[in-house]
């Protein structure tokens, strides 16, 4: 299994004079640790401009982060993780459970897709029944029929920083070209969304990352 119902989207900005050793350690610490307490599944890391990665953690349930051994990782950093997260910038950390899935299954579609598009919304809480219904039944198939659009996960936020997202979509892509297709055109100029998109709430942020490195699993 590559994929659990939680996920942990943090990101982290470190200086251009140790970027290289920022690398180092969360690759060789930083996750390794947390794939060896319980509940957590899997960790793959992207990368978008000017320095800004990102790691998407897989997690049975938001429970693996208050378990013990979590709690030690937390509470008893080394010295390297200390200096690290001391210098970083550009923080962000959102917890979000699975509300839906489509496209390929994870282990042939999502786990190998080499785009991640992350797209977030903070939605009324009495306008959530017709976003989901308009994202999961209108939009998503019609972005799905592009051969590139591998697949969507969509997330409930439950808890993060800095913004107040209560939506995530991350769309897992082949090829950046899936964001110009004819596909993506005709999904954004449906009716259905056109009757949402004039609602003032209705202002999306969208960010491009790049797989950076291989995912590391729980037990591996």
């Amino acid at each position: 299994m590559m994929f659990g119902k939680t996920i942990l989207f943090s990101e982290m900005v470190p200086a251009p004079s140790w970027e290289g050793a920022f690398n180092d350690w969360y690759d060789e610490e930083h996750i390794p640790l947390r794939m060896g307490a319980p509940g957590f599944v899997s960790a793959q890391r992207y990368r978008a401009e000017a320095r800004d990665y990102l790691a998407v953690y897989e997690m049975d349930s938001a429970a693996a982060l208050r378990t013990a051994e979590y709690q030690v990782i937390k509470s008893q950093p080394s010295d390297r993780t200390r200096r690290m997260l001391g210098g970083v910038s550009g923080f962000t950390r959102y917890i979000g459970n699975e509300i839906s899935t489509a496209g390929k299954p994870a282990a042939e579609g999502a786990a190998s897709a080499k785009l991640l598009y992350a797209v977030w919304f903070n939605v009324p809480q009495d306008r959530l029944a017709a976003f989901d219904a308009w994202y999961d039944e209108d939009h998503v198939p019609i972005l799905l029929e592009h051969k590139d659009w591998i697949a969507v996960r969509r997330f409930e936020i439950v808890d993060g920083e800095p913004e107040s997202w209560n939506r995530l979509a991350l769309h897992y892509l082949g090829a950046e070209s899936a964001l110009q297709s004819p596909e993506r055109a005709r999904a954004r100029e449906t009716p259905w969304r056109a009757r949402l998109a004039v609602e003032p709430w209705f202002r999306g942020s969208y960010k491009v990352f790049q797989q950076h490195g291989a995912r590391q699993q729980a037990g591996a």
